[in-house]
């Protein structure tokens, strides 16, 4: 039988539909031969060596190859609670996948970067953390850091943003003594229940540059990795949503770096390597970074603070606010209420955790609380969500 591909699951027939089946569910276990089972009935790859290179023997050759201030990885890492080394894992590949896994990362699918309920070609919190490991690790695997620390603080530099993008830290900023930092919030309250390691932890805290500076190099990258990363795809986003046009750039961003995202990132990444290897200090050549400078003021400028913006902004902040105040008032609403005794209503244990039940919340899912527990206005929402999904 051909297949086409504007066919459609109706235009199979049954027996087709059955042999299809019978065929997948025949590799269940794999292919079996005497010793091994093998994923293909004709595998054959192998690494061609037998041995092994464990986390230890790994952590020996790693301290050859890393530049000297690099971060070493040992054995299972500075954590708030002692674990015992994985086998194979260094302790910041340990870090990285346990960020990959976290419900918190999954959650910045749903969660804003510039446009609520982006279509499906704009960019997300967690795209947006992909493209900062893929500018970061570039970066740090020519300078000879450690890669998978510095992925380890990308994946996880956002995910103490709430639901709205940055106006979830005004929304939810009066609630929390000293205010809501998405970068703070995010290391010490968010993902302090992975025990990830000291140096991961402080890279996500410092990632924002009105931070103090981060402790390592690694971190260092990852706080220029995301401006870089956010300058460029915003950009771009905007672009195709009809709000800016290229020929809008500065000169200064059209001379320098170009109008394509291709370009820019080439030369920012560049520029940092270079600039690095010739001054051995994690930073931007004057002039690229004057034109970084100019192409972030810009998206400022024209985008995040246009007038459509700031109306979704309040409502975003209208929204998280009143959901904080219900669920402070209520906590036996919160969805864990039934597994331990409540926090008195509106004691400070009961606005935190409606502060932290909130801002892990994902843009549609506080819009549909709303609607849920306080009959919310739909015409007061952030325009172009789709509550109903």
């Amino acid at each position: 039988m051909t297949y086409r591909a504007d066919m459609a699951d109706s235009d199979i027939a049954p027996t087709d539909q059955t042999q299809r089946s019978r065929d997948w569910a025949a590799t269940m276990a794999g292919h079996k031969t005497p010793d091994i089972r093998l994923a293909h009935a004709d595998s054959w790859a192998g690494p061609g060596s037998t041995d092994i290179a464990d986390r230890f023997a790994r952590e020996h050759s790693d301290a050859g190859i890393l530049a000297p201030h690099a971060t070493k990885a040992t054995a299972s890492g500075t954590r708030a609670i002692a674990e015992e080394p994985d086998q194979y894992r260094t302790c910041f590949e340990r870090d990285r996948d346990r960020i990959l896994h976290a419900s918190a990362f999954r959650r910045l699918s749903g969660k804003t970067q510039v446009f609520v309920f982006p279509h499906d070609h704009q960019r997300t919190r967690l795209t947006h953390a992909l493209e900062v490991a893929q500018v970061a690790v570039s970066v740090a695997r020519a300078l000879r850091l450690n890669v998978a620390l510095t992925e380890a603080i990308a994946l996880g530099h956002d995910c103490g943003h709430g639901p709205g993008g940055h106006a979830s830290e005004d929304a939810l900023s009066p609630y929390i003594d000293g205010g809501y930092d998405h970068a703070v919030w995010g290391s010490d309250v968010v993902l302090q229940p992975l025990n990830l390691c000291a140096q991961t932890l402080d890279g996500i805290r410092n990632h924002s540059w009105s931070r103090p500076a981060p402790s390592t190099p690694e971190g260092e990258v990852v706080s220029w990795a995301d401006r870089i990363a956010y300058v460029c795809h915003d950009f771009e986003d905007s672009v195709a949503a009809g709000l800016v046009t290229p020929q809008q750039l500065p000169d200064i961003v059209r001379t320098r770096c170009g109008v394509s995202r291709s370009r820019q990132l080439h030369t920012f990444i560049n520029s940092m390597i270079e600039v690095t290897a010739a001054t051995g200090r994690i930073g931007m050549v004057p002039d690229t970074a004057d034109a970084l400078g100019a192409f972030r003021q810009f998206n400022y400028d024209q985008v995040y603070l246009r007038p459509d913006s700031l109306v979704q902004a309040q409502a975003v902040i209208d929204l998280l606010r009143s959901l904080v105040d219900h669920f402070a008032s209520h906590p036996r609403d919160l969805p864990d209420a039934a597994d331990f005794s409540p926090a008195d209503p509106n004691s400070v244990l009961a606005v935190r955790n409606a502060v932290t039940y909130v801002g892990g919340m994902t843009d549609r899912f506080a819009c549909r609380q709303a609607i849920t527990f306080l009959n919310y206005d739909t015409s007061k929402l952030p325009q172009g969500i789709d509550t109903t999904m």
